[in-house]
């Protein structure tokens, strides 16, 4: 290629090298502290089931009631996009791929709560509630059934119930190990948490059960779940939620918005506590930047609008829904929760219509950054990672197919992954 042609310089090597000695430190922190994206599907929500009324069939269940749900009250592609507002041209895919994804896979997620959606019982019952979890997640792990991801929500940190939260946390953990182990979707979520100190309980508790079952340091990650004041700004005035992140020394996989005790300790009436309240757009937006860039997931909360009566009332039920989702999607909040059966049609009708809506520009936008073929949007490799994970999520969850994404782009699912800066491929 010939010589390189030389250039003048007046910094000897010596100043190079002292200013990447002096951020050395710098740098380790923040490859330490921002990893990035951990490359794993994230699902489109959780859905909460009471210890005591999980069952081998929950899954298929909700699955059916959900079809039935949508047959009485939107049997077809033109009555649901009626409903809800979906654009003609995305109607009958929209349609389709929900009741597709129902008859598949219902739930993306499962919490079997012990917390308030379990209440205080009898230990001895708990602890029969707790061990009989265990025992439905193994068999559904081993027989095929299970939800990509399923866990458990145990009592808080707080003293009044700590031990007993620590106790079905040794149950269920440790029936899973006595089923053959843990399953690669465990999630445990660690809910009302107002200090850091409660995420280094947890942190020790976890270290405690891997030391004592021979398993990898660091193998059981947990959610933290932002329900109350004090983890968003603490008595000091600093972000309580980014040192909760510091304080679980990598094991936190997401943060998850709790919006009706949130809504409550900020004293908002009952009547206004929704995902859409003032008050909840700025706890998420604090949530948003601390887990900017960590690996830490984030999840808003849910709607007790439930889809049940009348047709009129579920119509009612289901726009808010929607509305909802959609409105956390366009946030990035990724994921939410969903309380009941026939919030899973809107929830997927919500998500589809998300993704496949802007899967021609996204696709476009990307496929024109590779090429370098300009257009009248000039792309930076932030976009480029931006678009890239749209799509990688729409694929994730069912909302369009690699055919398609490869047809506009060209691309291939390990291509996506590299632009989104994902370190692995991940399966749908």
């Amino acid at each position: 290629m010939g010589q390189q042609e030389t250039v003048a310089t007046s910094l000897a090597d010596t100043v190079r090298e002292g200013i990447g000695a002096a951020l050395a430190q710098v740098d380790a922190d923040l490859a330490r502290r921002y990893p990035g994206d951990p490359g794993t599907r994230q699902p489109v929500h959780t859905v909460y089931v009471p210890g005591d009324a999980f069952a081998a069939d929950t899954l298929r269940s909700w699955g059916d009631q959900a079809l039935a749900a949508l047959d009485a009250h939107a049997p077809d592609a033109g009555a649901l996009a009626a409903v809800l507002g979906i654009p003609d041209a995305l109607a009958a895919d929209v349609h389709d791929r929900v009741r597709a994804k129902l008859v598949r896979e219902p739930i993306e997620d499962l919490r079997i709560d012990f917390e308030d959606g379990y209440g205080p019982r009898p230990d001895a019952e708990e602890d029969a509630a707790a061990a009989r979890a265990a025992a439905l997640v193994a068999a559904a792990n081993e027989n095929g059934t299970a939800a990509p991801y399923m866990g458990i929500r145990m009592k808080c940190m707080e003293a009044a119930v700590r031990d007993r939260g620590i106790r079905t946390l040794d149950i269920f953990l440790t029936g899973l190990m006595e089923a053959g182990g843990l399953p690669g979707g465990l999630v445990l979520t660690l809910p009302k948490v107002t200090y850091a100190e409660q995420v280094t309980a947890m942190v020790r508790l976890l270290e405690a059960f891997e030391k004592a079952r021979g398993l990898e340091s660091g193998r059981i990650g947990f959610e933290i779940q932002i329900e109350t004041t004090q983890s968003i700004l603490g008595a000091d005035g600093r972000a309580t939620v980014a040192r909760m992140i510091e304080a679980a020394e990598g094991r936190a996989t997401s943060l998850h918005y709790g919006t009706f005790d949130y809504s409550a300790s900020c004293g908002v009436s009952a009547a206004h506590q929704s995902l859409d309240h003032p008050v909840a757009d700025h706890a998420k937006a604090v949530m948003q930047v601390a887990a900017a860039g960590t690996g830490v997931r984030l999840s808003d909360g849910s709607t007790n609008i439930l889809p049940v009566g009348t047709t009129d009332r579920v119509h009612e039920a289901w726009r808010l829904h929607y509305g909802l989702v959609r409105r956390s999607l366009a946030r990035a909040y990724y994921q939410g929760w969903d309380m009941h059966p026939a919030h899973l049609p809107t929830r997927y009708a919500a998500v589809y219509a998300f993704y496949r809506g802007g899967l021609e520009q996204a696709a476009a936008r990307l496929a024109a950054y590779v090429a370098k073929a300009g257009g009248d949007v000039m792309d930076e490799p932030a976009t480029a990672k931006a678009l890239s994970g749209y799509l990688l999520r729409g694929l994730d969850c069912g909302a369009v197919d690699i055919a398609e994404v490869a047809r506009l782009t060209g691309l291939t699912r390990a291509d996506l992954d590299a632009l989104a800066g994902r370190p692995t491929a991940t399966a749908v």
